[in-house]
């Protein structure tokens, strides 16, 4: 009885997504908030006689999007969207504020990608650079400083360990999918029914914005695919198991 009922729902979709080339899985999206699945369409008509009244319809383009809302990230989400490359080492710039005891040597952290170190009073940050030579972690200040003085050092540091770097690159675009989707409906009968979708060909968007704020909400990132057909003309199944 359950199939044929009127039903509701109030509970978001988990995702699999399976790379389409390979139908290996990619990521297991279980933490959405929000997903949203739209189909679109485009009617044409045919128009005749006195008013230009329509008188035969055509369909076509068929299509829509799949639209998840989530407050949850992931590296491997971000190369979902972006197409990017992962790669096991990074190199950015770092600030730090180190006592130099005697006023001539400075010991950083790191060892500085050569080039790259900038030494500053620690009352002229970004000013006018101190004279130095470097060594490995060892930075030598040409014109002394006063001992026990605080100087800020900017240089580039290169990690190769415990590191995972999306590379983005204006050839980047991101890979087609296949998406499973699974959540609940509710019948007037009080009735659970399990609700599955599939998505046989999903081209994500390339567009993610990542926020990054002190208060309010934690930052949510949007992920838009579009839905095309796959070589047998599949878009979307929509499936309800009255058994789950």
């Amino acid at each position: 009885m359950g199939l044929n009922s009127n039903m509701a729902n109030r509970e978001v979709c988990d995702l699999i997504f399976l790379d389409y080339a390979t139908k290996k899985p990619f990521l297991n999206l279980d933490y959405a908030n929000v997903s949203t699945t739209e189909l679109t369409g485009e009617s044409v008509f045919a128009y005749g006689g006195k008013g230009h009244p329509k008188k035969v319809q055509f369909s076509g383009e068929r299509g829509g999007t799949i639209t998840i809302e989530t407050q949850i990230q992931s590296a491997k989400l971000w190369q979902l969207i972006t197409g990017g490359d992962v790669s096991k080492t990074a190199k950015f710039v770092v600030r730090k504020e180190i006592v130099t005891e005697d006023g001539t040597e400075v010991t950083l952290p790191d060892t500085p990608v050569a080039g790259t170190v900038a030494v500053y009073k620690l009352n002229d940050d970004c000013g006018e650079a101190l004279a130095c030579t470097v060594a490995n972690a060892s930075v030598t200040l040409t014109t002394p400083v006063a001992a026990n003085d605080t100087v800020i050092v900017y240089y580039m540091k290169e990690v190769t360990d415990k590191v995972q770097r999306i590379s983005v690159k204006s050839t980047s675009f991101p890979k087609n999918f296949v998406v499973y989707g699974d959540t609940v409906m509710k019948t007037e009968n009080d009735e659970v029914l399990g609700y599955r979708m599939i998505g046989y060909k999903v081209a994500p968007q390339s567009n993610m914005s990542l926020s990054f704020s002190n208060n309010g909400d934690a930052g949510t990132i949007t992920i838009t695919g579009d839905l095309m057909a796959d070589s047998d003309d599949n878009i979307l199944d929509l499936i309800l198991l009255e058994d789950e």
